[in-house]
């Protein structure tokens, strides 16, 4: 294998934005946590480890997990829907890397989706929040299990808790500028790479 590629899921690989939002906004009301009012408060959870972020404000964070992973059986995945041009771009990266997904959502929703839209045989192992919380424990993990080289290792993210995670992993950073932050929000985090399309992954 060529180089190890690690991907998060909701807003590199699926449009995803509409749909997370309300799923967090709902479980937190849920559990008593109302603190999403509205879009920039939920996009402000995600400036640094999204789980982190929610435990600072007061989220009992055990209680919102168990919340989302009871919802999951009925999520509708007919509102996610992949990033135009993501597939035929994660295809040919596959051919000679490899090719793992990490996530803040639950493992069993990612699988799903991933099948659901000819994703199959792409990805060699899915990590949601069930595995770990921390991105930067996921990738470390990932780097050590697969003996990768930490710079052929990149870590492809759309938010600036994304990038913050995968820096402070050591690995190379690459900015999805078409997921959820802003691409001047995601410059002021220093990625190693800007990405303004999936196609821009393959110059890398």
């Amino acid at each position: 294998m060529n180089k190890l590629f690690i991907f998060d899921f909701d807003g590199v690989i699926a449009e995803s934005l509409p749909f997370y939002e309300k799923l967090v906004k709902t479980n937190l009301e849920k559990i008593g946590a109302p603190i999403i009012k509205k879009r920039q408060d939920f996009l402000d959870l995600f400036d640094g480890n999204f789980y982190e972020t929610l435990s600072t404000r007061g989220v009992d964070v055990d209680a919102f997990n168990d919340a989302v992973i009871a919802a999951a059986p009925d999520t509708d995945y007919n509102k996610i829907r992949p990033v135009k041009g993501i597939l035929p771009v994660m295809q040919k990266l596959s051919m000679d890397n490899r090719l793992l997904v990490i996530s803040s959502n639950v493992s069993s929703v990612i699988r799903t989706f991933l099948s659901m839209y000819s994703f199959e045989g792409i990805f060699e192992e899915v990590l949601g929040a069930d595995f770990m919380l921390s991105k930067t424990g996921k990738i470390m993990a990932m780097v050590e299990k697969y003996n990768a080289k930490i710079d052929r290792t990149y870590y492809v993210g759309d938010t600036v808790g994304d990038i913050r995670e995968g820096r402070a992993a050591n690995v190379k950073t690459v900015a999805a500028t078409w997921g959820w932050h802003e691409k001047k929000r995601l410059e002021g985090a220093d990625p190693d790479y800007m990405a303004d399309s999936p196609d821009d992954l393959i110059k890398i």
